[in-house]
């Protein structure tokens, strides 16, 4: 399955949550509710993944932790807030570069309309 697939089947799980559940709550909610979709989905989904960097001569563990990473293929950052800053797709991106993923996908399930919280970044696809 490819990453345009696998964003496929992210998108639509988002969007039965968000029209089920509705916008504003906990990030933990959706991020529960996600992991939850895509495996019903028949994908594979780690939550919580704790991501490991290397720098210069030094490792470091447990650099920082993706909210989803599904198929070992796409990064999903989760937020729940009223706006993203430019900083969320920052991250992302910082993310996507550092384990060498091609897309992520940046979801904010605080917007009224799920398609006006999604934002897709790549990192050579």
């Amino acid at each position: 399955m490819t990453e345009n697939e696998i964003a496929k089947e992210i998108v639509n799980a988002a969007y039965k949550i968000h029209t089920t559940l509705g916008p504003g709550l906990l990030e933990s909610v959706y991020e529960a509710t996600m992991e939850y979709e895509i495996k019903k989905r028949g994908l594979y989904v780690v939550r919580q993944q704790h991501i490991d960097i290397a720098y210069e001569d030094m490792y470091l563990e447990a650099a920082f932790r993706a909210d989803l990473i599904v198929e070992d293929k796409v990064i999903i950052e989760l937020k729940s807030v009223e706006a993203t800053h430019p900083v969320h797709k920052k991250q992302l991106l910082t993310y996507l570069r550092l384990t060498d993923k091609k897309l992520g996908l940046l979801i904010n399930f605080g917007q009224v309309l799920i398609k006006d919280g999604i934002t897709r970044l790549v990192n050579g696809l």
